[in-house]
């Protein structure tokens, strides 16, 4: 809880900072448009927590989010698919994916971060394979489609703010997720298992069978996510999209109360950390800072977090 108020300060002061340095961070359409962004960020992050709190990590989230991204469009316009069917063999490759590496590290006790890892490498590779590295978008067809990550809910305005569908798609995330973990009893043998996996085998949680759920889930919302992201941009390089995003994902869940050991997670702090990100990228454009600063950040905002986390569990043990 220590945790969570504390990033939820340090948010508001960066927000606080970079509205009073230059206006415009405040201003519609780039709080709109941070919204968004914040809000696929935290559909990724969420995903990244499930894994995370069995004590695992999963390197392939942005290969995932690159390889859907592709797919979707390439099924669409190139292969003529409607949209109902390539929208689901989506989420149905992503799903599948999540299961293959959930079944590569419960049956044949490989490493997550190496399973992960040449997902991170294979997947991407596919997506260039498919598409000879030529960009696949959806030029200027299925716009009401592309409303779910670019679309505004119009009668929702507060003085001139309106609310991005995309916020609307990551508080169900949220919640549905907080509810799994605060209401079910999977939740809290996944909580089980990454405080003590050992433990929670011979207390007769089926531990297998969790950590594939959490992989499934993991690559499920990278997959959502990478229909999104494809939505909000349009245009889609199979060799950029979605380049380090798993970093943005396990910064966001390790800043928001995850701890790498497994065992603990804030829903309501990994969406924060997300936007947190998000902010502090915006942040480095609106004050005119050098964007090679973005991954800098990056790594020394992760660094923090794994740092406190380390602490806190120090000062737990002691005490």
């Amino acid at each position: 809880m220590k945790k969570t108020l504390g990033i939820t300060l340090l948010l508001l002061a960066v927000c606080l900072v970079t509205g009073i340095a230059n206006p415009n961070f405040i201003k519609p359409y780039n709080a709109e448009n941070l919204i968004v962004r914040s809000s696929l960020h935290g559909i990724l992050a969420i995903g990244a927590a499930f894994v995370i709190v069995t004590g695992g990590i999963d390197l392939s989230i942005g290969s995932v989010v690159g390889l859907i991204g592709t797919l979707l469009p390439w099924l669409l316009m190139d292969c003529g698919w409607g949209v109902v069917p390539a929208m689901a063999a989506c989420l149905a490759l992503s799903l599948g994916i999540g299961l293959f590496h959930g079944l590569l590290i419960t049956r044949m006790k490989l490493q997550p971060f190496v399973v992960t890892l040449c997902g991170l490498m294979l997947y991407r590779g596919i997506a260039r394979w498919l598409t000879h590295d030529n960009p696949k978008g959806f030029q200027n067809s299925y716009e009401s489609l592309r409303h779910l990550a670019i679309g505004r809910v119009e009668w929702m305005q507060v003085g001139g703010y309106r609310l991005p569908v995309a916020a609307i798609l990551i508080t169900i995330v949220a919640i549905i997720a907080s509810v799994f973990f605060t209401k079910t009893v999977w939740g809290r043998h996944l909580l089980a298992v990454g405080r003590n996996e050992e433990a929670a085998r011979y207390s007769g949680i089926r531990t297998e069978r969790l950590l594939l759920l959490a992989y499934a889930v993991c690559s499920l919302l990278a997959g959502m996510g990478g229909i999104l992201f494809a939505l909000d941009v349009n245009s889609v390089a199979p060799d950029k999209q979605g380049n380090f995003y798993e970093l943005y994902a396990i910064s966001a869940a390790v800043l928001g109360g995850c701890s790498l050991r497994g065992g603990e997670i804030s829903i309501f702090g990994v969406v924060i950390g997300a936007v947190l990100m998000r902010v502090l990228y915006n942040s480095i454009i609106l004050l005119d800072l050098p964007d090679q600063l973005e991954p800098v950040i990056i790594g020394l905002v992760l660094l923090l977090g794994v740092t406190a986390d380390e602490v806190v569990k120090r000062w737990r043990t002691k005490t």
